[in-house]
């Protein structure tokens, strides 16, 4: 038995006897007989709680030492060297609740936007006390990694501590409220299991903000104009560029004590920005006399505030603020804007909230939080103050409400605001009696599950609704036909075991008179099947409306050129990509358009039919003819094999709700067909740069082909850049 790599142990056994033998170093290295152990690297360390528990024994692969602070949760799956890099959680020790952290290890720190501030980080040091995770990947993989993050901690003398069960750890958080650590790394072996109270330190009782605030007045974006000055809490760099790069105003940052009435500095100013920070807003009470002076002057002049900033700007105007029992940290924190009932995933970090109900008159509360009721924003009923306590710029998490920079912006540069209003069509819903559900067809086994599993969840909830389904699918061998449900109520009312076929699918309507017809959760053969019904106008002529996606849409999604048009519209690209109708317009595309090597596949068809790549016209024309026995078009694109391959799955109702449910990454690179490779979900090597640049284009391109429903988005990703 020999150890030959990091964590792995080799063992041969005689074929006679299967009892062990000794292998060599280059044996082990080479038999395929392997069993994956255990095997702990770092430094003995503990996580000492203050509610006196057990510690918590882990490993470390940060800094050699000991340290205290508030022990916090973030529950975002991405964005590590954003968060430790903000300032919010200045003396925290940070627990990411995501159980493998390190996979694409930390960009280099000395490359540097064109304001001066380092392009990947939110602040120019680390400003949590400590990590705490449940698995750290000890190697990396991304083209812009520079180093480990175990050796960022390291060098910046901060620990880190992996094999914790952070999913307890959480939940004792949320149930307790936020808790005082310590983390011990090579702890001596006469520390006693329960750490001593005054080796705790609480950092909210020191002025956070002072220590993490500038110290003098920058000027970023010189010469643009509006002139805007922002009150450095704590501010995250995105938050500049938000302001500079997109907005084209002069941001004239000043420190968090600032006396903006007396003016020293003589800034010129038409609106005035409070940004995030840590700690307890009661710290700051001379950013808050600023605050009343601005709310004071006449005419107003625009006001907006992020995070602290929104407890800032509530205590000025003589609410109250108060501390939240665990706090809400991470990238989906549930919003609801309270003019218009839609409801914002968003990215927060902040231990204190608002009191919506200490609010003065004029004042009212602008978003709350779907999950505590908490109070998210404030807004003045008739002048142009407004505070939000999440993070519009993101940087980690995503950046749905990044329209609120333009809001006030708008403000400052004297452009009126639309008027918001709620959504009338909540109102206007139509009622359906029965609808068809046209499932997948005939399958081969393992093949497209997943629109069993929709098609299920699709009946499921047209019962809820109190709707008659009535389900055409010839598979027996699926959850969707089968009848011996434990609730009765959740399967479909009458199943036809029938080929998806126009013909067929038509009688089964003529015969049932169903109000609508939904196409769009069985695959493939659903849709070619819905498209010709409706480009024939058969559906028409019998009254059936198709809910969800409609046609033209799924048409857009099918047709090549038509996504293509539809993308550019929006100013998205895709890869080159061409349809053909025969041989000699493909050879044409292959050889003209887009250049050798290409991908061959039939369009309209199931799994792959008649797909392959292509190196020259010999290959072309065999590749085409056995595309062509599938479909009567055929698509021609870029070669792109090598590239990362990730999808979104993407859901929009009616009314542009529109969130992305999870995503995925092929193990396998671009060139392996999905059905004979490995997909991880969610993805593993994804910074948070790319993964909402991702999910942002998902969201974008959904809204604007008009998708209702469920759909799928893959993305061909360059390994090697942005």
């Amino acid at each position: 038995m020999s150890s030959p790599s990091k964590g792995w142990m080799v063992v041969e056994r005689k074929e006679d006897t299967g009892s062990p033998l000794a292998m060599t170093e280059e044996a082990a290295h080479n038999h395929h007989v392997v069993t994956k152990c255990l095997d702990p690297e770092g430094t003995k360390a503990y996580l000492h709680l203050a509610d006196g528990s057990p510690p918590l024994e882990a490993r470390s692969f940060g800094a050699d030492t000991s340290v205290s602070g508030e022990v916090v949760f973030n529950t975002g799956m991405v964005g590590y060297p954003e968060a430790l890099t903000d300032p919010s959680y200045r003396g925290q020790i940070l627990v990411l609740t995501y159980p493998l952290v390190g996979n694409y290890g930390v960009p280099d720190q000395s490359i540097i936007d064109g304001h001066g501030l380092p392009k990947y980080f939110e602040s120019n040091g680390i400003h949590i006390a400590g990590l705490v995770v449940s698995s750290y990947s000890w190697e990396h993989s991304h083209w812009a990694a520079q180093q480990s993050l175990a050796k960022w901690l390291s060098d910046n003398g901060i620990p880190g501590l992996y094999g914790v069960d952070t999913r307890a750890l959480t939940k004792k958080i949320r149930e307790f409220g936020a808790l005082l650590g310590r983390i011990e790394v090579n702890p001596r072996a006469d520390l006693p299991q329960s750490m001593p109270t005054d080796k705790f330190e609480d950092p909210n009782k020191r002025n956070l903000v002072a220590e993490v605030s500038t110290k003098t007045v920058q000027i970023y974006g010189k010469g643009n104009t509006p002139s805007i000055v922002a009150y450095d809490c704590g501010m995250k760099f995105n938050i500049i560029r938000y302001f500079v790069e997109t907005h084209k105003v002069q941001l004239t940052v000043v420190p968090f004590d600032y006396n903006l009435e007396a003016n020293p500095e003589n800034i010129e100013w038409q609106g005035l920005f409070l940004s995030n920070g840590p700690g307890d807003p009661a710290m700051c009470p001379d950013t808050v006399k600023s605050i009343q002076y601005a709310l004071s002057l006449d005419p107003p002049r625009p006001i907006f505030g992020i995070c602290l900033g929104n407890q800032l700007l509530s205590l000025a105007a003589g609410a109250k603020t108060y501390k939240l029992k665990y706090g809400n940290r991470g990238m989906n924190q549930p919003c609801i804007d309270l003019r218009t009932g839609r409801c914002y995933i968003t990215p927060q970090n902040h231990g204190f909230a608002v009191d919506s109900d200490s609010l003065p008159p004029m004042w009212k509360p602008l978003f709350m939080n779907a999950n505590d009721l908490s109070n998210e924003g404030i807004i003045h009923t008739n002048k142009p103050f407004f505070s939000v306590q999440f993070h519009p710029e993101a940087s980690g998490g995503p950046t749905d409400t990044a329209f609120l920079f333009q809001k006030f912006v708008g403000h400052v540069r004297s452009i009126p605001q639309p008027i918001v209003l709620q959504d009338g069509l909540a109102y206007k819903r139509k009622i359906y009696k029965r609808v068809l559900l046209v499932g997948s067809g005939g399958l081969s086994i393992g093949q497209a599950g997943e629109f069993d599993y929709s098609g299920s969840q699709c009946i499921k909830a047209l019962k809820e609704e109190g709707i008659e389904v009535v389900l055409i699918n010839p598979n027996i061998a699926t959850v969707q036909t089968g009848q011996e449900k434990d609730d009765y109520s959740q399967g479909a009312d009458r199943v036809y075991f029938l080929p998806i076929q126009p013909s067929i699918v038509m009688d089964v309507i003529r015969k049932e008179n169903p109000d609508g017809i939904i196409v769009s959760m069985g695959g493939q053969t659903a849709l070619n099947v819905g498209v010709e019904l409706w480009k024939t106008g058969q559906l028409q002529k019998e009254g059936v409306e198709v809910l969800g996606t409609q046609i033209d849409v799924i048409e857009a999604t099918e047709d090549r050129e038509i996504f293509s048009e539809k993308l550019k519209e929006i100013n998205e690209t895709i890869a080159l990509s061409y349809s053909a109708t025969n041989i000699d317009e493909a050879l044409d595309i292959a050889k003209n358009k887009i250049g050798y090597p290409v991908l061959v596949r039939a369009a309209f068809a199931l799994g792959g039919l008649g797909s392959g790549f292509a190196a020259n016209d010999d290959e072309m024309r065999a590749l085409a003819a056995k595309a062509f026995a599938c479909s009567n078009q055929i698509i021609i694109d870029q070669d792109l094999r090598g590239w990362k391959e990730l999808e979104y799955e993407v859901v929009r109702d009616s009314s542009d709700n529109c969130i992305t449910v999870c995503n995925m990454e092929n193990f396998d690179p671009l060139g392996v067909h999905t059905g004979d490779s490995i997909v991880v979900a969610p993805s593993q090597t994804l910074t948070n740069r790319e993964y909402f640049m991702l999910r942002k284009t998902a969201l974008k391109v959904v809204r604007h082909l008009g998708i209702v429903g469920e759909c799928n988005i893959q993305y061909a990703l360059n390994p090697v850049s942005e």
